[in-house]
């Protein structure tokens, strides 16, 4: 029988480890205070640049990184590439958490290397779901940043439509779609009737044959390659 002490250290040791990076202190403590009042997340550290990110990330080696971009010291995306160019670090996701919903912002936290892009208006319920679901190996992007994304990459000129899609199978592009449109592990399962099993499976290949990192740098090739998703209703 586990003792109350023992279930406690274990839930700790289990708990998703979290860097909160943001130049303000009392949001960097507010953030703290809404992670803490869930058992399975637990703030490891806190820093106010881009820079000091870069430190704490190698000294903590957290699972998520919430990273601010506008900050004095380095900015977000710069620290963002930084982390996710370091193997030391390859398990680690950065979700940005900006008050600025500029595309610049959004195209540049993505191509660094980024997991996704919430807003700092977010319910802290979205944030706390937003963690685990990044922690997971999803992507979580605020309502709207997918369309626009599609604007930009899908109807931009001189797109390449399907390139290098042939390396996929049917069904893989069919995932892939389904990523691109945000969908969860779950809901791609519920949409194809098909297993967790394969729809892991499925996304696995992706990222080998795409050469993506995470998923959300699926979601960037999905577009990039014009892929557009279907709607709910096809």
């Amino acid at each position: 029988m586990i003792s109350g002490h023992s279930a406690t250290a274990q839930a700790a040791a289990a708990a998703i480890r979290v860097l909160i990076v943001d130049d303000q202190p009392l949001l960097r403590h507010s953030l703290a205070l809404i992670l803490g009042s869930s058992p399975d997340l637990t703030v490891v550290g806190e820093a106010a640049s881009g820079e000091e990110a870069v430190e704490r990330a190698r000294e903590l080696i957290p699972d998520v990184i919430l990273m601010d971009i506008r900050m004095p010291g380095g900015d977000g995306i710069n620290a963002t590439r930084r982390i996710t160019a370091d193997v030391a670090l390859d398990r680690c996701r950065v979700l940005v958490l900006s008050m600025f919903e500029m595309d610049e912002y959004v195209y540049g936290a993505l191509r660094a290397g980024a997991s996704g892009f919430l807003l700092k208006d977010a319910h802290p319920d979205q944030l706390q779901d937003a963690i685990r679901r990044t922690q997971a190996g999803e992507s979580l992007f605020a309502p709207g940043i997918l369309t626009r994304l599609v604007e930009h990459y899908v109807y931009r000129p001189n797109s390449v439509l399907s390139a290098n899609l042939d390396v996929l199978t049917r069904r893989e592009v069919e995932v892939l779609a389904l990523i691109a449109r945000g969908l969860s592990n779950e809901e791609i399962r519920a949409t194809l009737t098909i297993s967790m099993g394969t729809v892991k499976t499925h996304i696995g290949s992706l990222l080998a044959k795409l050469h993506a990192r995470d998923r959300a740098q699926l979601v960037i090739a999905a577009y990039e390659r014009g892929l557009v998703a279907p709607k709910a209703s096809e």
